[in-house]
């Protein structure tokens, strides 16, 4: 049994001190506020640990190099096919092991990686059918990391046409095939990790192959797609379909508690009505989507109607769990011309609790007996965090991924302040990407 003395801590939705948490085989134990026993001292404010739920490892390769003309998400899709075109199962456990070093930096103590990087160039399949799957989960628990292996389902470049170039690596070919090899994936061994699913997009699963999702809704494994990202999707979804990407999801069963809309931004008022009916989550990327300029999304709307709001960093344009917070709250102050539509704990709440348990994870999120061992601390005393008054307000909208001291995932220590090596790791592996 480990000990930690909390200076401040997030506990039952609001900040208290001195906060004595016991920590045994991975899980909290024992809470005491106002402790007067002894501990590991852990200074500043601690957090349970944050939830990623929507990663593209390989994204981290494009970071500072997709900023320098203009263009729309169809002319950035471009480049990140070219980085996509130059990983194999080595090269991508390099980038992922180090991407999810950075997120544990940051504070996120799992990861909702959504995999679609399937087989060799020429779409032929590795020897080991799902050797780039691995690299991720292999990756993940290398560096301490909890992961979801959200494995996508990819059959068409958009709306029943083949793929073509780098995507014919995306696709199985049918829906039985992937299905067959994604059955076949397990979480090595020495790993925290859960295999869900995901469906790429309405462009890329025709409608028929969607009730190849039916099994995994009834069995509640997390399954995620992106949805309604951009107004062309839509469009063309309508013109395909007569309906709209939700309503297209919904009528073929892949709505379900357990599913994950990402980004769900351009939605009509009975996609909003369909996905609360639902109770699924809302997975928001909102500093990818501003990079992309796709739009800001219907948060507090969804939020409402019976949605539970997740975040992601999506394609890691930066990856920084407090921004992924307050930005929720201010693109919806530019969007209304008003402030107040999230309070600190309830983006907290969707940054921790039902993060995680969006990816199959109930058991993390809070820092409560029972609960996953996932603390993170921050410095109270750097120039982002001193003065603010160091409560919730202060997580959410002052601090950022330097004042991050001290992570735990699991029981176990994961990142104790060295924000430098994590970078000089990242430089060494992206260099060599691109050099080759």
């Amino acid at each position: 049994m480990t000990a930690y003395l909390l200076e401040h801590a997030f506990v039952d939705g609001r900040v208290q001190d001195t906060v004595r948490v016991e920590v045994e085989h991975g899980r909290i134990t024992s809470v005491e506020v106002d402790a007067d026993r002894t501990g590991v001292p852990l200074r500043g404010l601690t957090l349970p640990g944050f939830s990623n739920t929507h990663s593209h490892a390989f994204h981290r390769a494009l970071r500072g190099r997709t900023q320098t003309d203009r263009g729309t998400f169809w002319t950035w899709r471009e480049q990140m096919y070219a980085v996509a075109g130059r990983l194999d199962p080595d090269t991508y456990y390099e980038l992922a092991k180090t991407t999810y070093a950075e997120m544990l930096a940051t504070g996120f103590t799992s990861v909702g990686e959504f995999h679609y990087l399937h087989h060799q160039p020429d779409g032929t399949p590795y020897d080991d059918p799902n050797a780039m799957g691995n690299a991720l989960l292999a990756a993940a628990r290398d560096v301490g990391i909890r992961i979801t292996l959200l494995d996508t389902l990819y059959l068409s470049s958009g709306f029943g046409a083949a793929p073509e170039g780098v995507q014919r690596r995306f696709s199985d070919g049918t829906a039985e095939s992937w299905h067959e090899r994604v059955s076949a994936l397990s979480v090595p061994l020495g790993a925290e990790g859960v295999i869900g699913v995901a469906a790429h997009s309405v462009r890329a699963v025709p409608a028929e192959a969607l009730k190849a999702f039916t099994p995994y809704v009834e069995d509640g494994v997390p399954i995620h797609a992106h949805l309604s990202e951009q107004v062309k999707e839509n469009a063309d979804c309508v013109a395909a379909h007569g309906v709209t990407p939700t309503r297209l999801l919904a009528d073929h069963g892949v709505l379900g508690p357990m599913t994950s809309a990402v980004h769900a931004t351009h939605l009509t008022g009975e996609d909003v009505r369909l996905l609360g009916e639902a109770r699924a989550f809302a997975s928001f990327c909102p500093t990818t989507e501003r990079d992309l300029g796709d739009g800001i999304g219907p948060a507090r709307p969804l939020q409402e109607a019976g949605a539970i709001l997740t975040l992601g960093s999506d394609s890691h344009a930066i990856i920084d769990a407090f921004e992924e917070m307050r930005a929720v709250e201010m693109d919806e102050r530019l969007a209304t011309q008003a402030r107040g539509h999230w309070t600190a704990a309830e983006l907290l709440l969707a940054a921790t609790a039902d993060g995680h348990r969006s990816l199959g994870y109930a058991d993390a999120g809070s820092i409560a007996v029972g609960q996953r061992a996932d603390l993170v601390t921050i410095d109270l005393a750097s120039p982002r965090t001193a003065g603010t008054g160091g409560d919730e307000h202060t997580a959410v909208f002052a601090a950022g991924p330097a004042d991050v001291t001290h992570v735990i995932a699991d029981g176990k220590v994961v990142f104790e302040g060295d924000h430098g090596q994590v970078g000089r790791d990242l430089a060494d592996v992206i260099g060599r990407i691109w050099s080759a």
